[in-house]
């Protein structure tokens, strides 16, 4: 997940590059909910039984879908939550954690419905997914988990995560941090941000296996057939699942819908309509 950082700049400069929409900025579709520290933005389209989108961490943001929402809001209610301190969300006071935003996403999610979600996670955000789907199993009717693993124990390289910093951040990827610092609700407080995810980053649990074996709803585990995780870890994940499917997406490193869009859309709407 985090051992290929920097190529992940590819995926959101790409993304802002073809964007008609401008998801995660969009005044049309964009709201904020209070969750009792942080206001935490969301967006929602389309309309019908609802699904919930929660991108990947720090690089990652609302654009890691905009490849699906379009398709994804002809025949759902998407709702797309911006992670806390990501983008217009506001980073709170609370030390971060993948729980801290599970809470945040299920009071958005009862803001907007009392019906339980289909929830769609990649890389930070199924981590967090994980724990939306196990402490509040009425929210959450099915799962799909894209790339999100047990911790950084995973991980043979932690170089990047080792030395991250905000500073790193602006002078190697300006294009993508300059205008995430722009629609921040307070810019001052990049560098923290950057800090207190990195913690998040260098702990070797992110998900227990407690966790997991916990989850009661359908889920798919997905990754791509390159992902910096072993392979061997995603298949452990997904044995403790109770209702577990998998799927290996060839050609792929973690950044799975921007090497191989169609097949990510495919393998998705296939579990849907299981």
């Amino acid at each position: 997940m985090k051992s290929i950082l920097t190529t992940v700049a590819i995926l959101v400069v790409t993304g802002a590059a073809c964007a008609q929409v401008p998801y995660g900025n969009n005044p049309a579709a964009g709201s904020y909910f209070n969750t009792g520290d942080a206001n935490i933005y969301y967006e929602v389209y389309g309309s019908g039984k609802p699904l919930v989108l929660l991108h990947g961490g720090i690089f990652g943001y609302v654009t890691d879908f905009e490849s699906l929402i379009a398709e994804l809001s002809k025949n759902y209610k998407v709702i797309a939550i911006a992670t806390r301190g990501h983008g217009k969300s506001e980073l709170g006071k609370q030390p971060l954690s993948y729980k801290l935003f599970s809470e945040d996403a299920y009071k958005v999610i009862r803001h907007l419905t009392a019906d339980s979600a289909i929830v769609i996670g990649f890389s930070d955000g199924a981590d967090q997914a994980y724990y939306l789907a196990a402490d509040h199993p009425d929210a959450v009717k099915r799962l799909v988990a894209i790339g999100g693993n047990f911790g950084a124990a995973d991980y043979s390289d932690m170089t990047f995560i080792n030395g991250l910093s905000a500073g790193l951040l602006i002078k190697n990827y300006p294009y993508i941090f300059n205008p995430r610092k722009q629609i921040m609700p307070d810019s001052s407080r990049f560098a923290e941000f950057v800090s207190k995810m990195a913690v998040i980053w260098k702990n070797d649990v992110y998900v227990s296996k407690e966790t997991i074996s916990s989850i009661q709803c359908p889920t798919l585990i997905a990754f791509g057939e390159g992902d910096g995780c072993p392979t061997e870890q995603y298949v452990k994940l997904y044995r403790l699942l109770k209702k577990g499917h998998l799927a290996v997406i060839p050609g792929s490193d973690h950044l799975v819908f921007l090497r191989q869009p169609k097949v990510m859309a495919d393998v998705i709407w296939s579990f849907l309509g299981d």
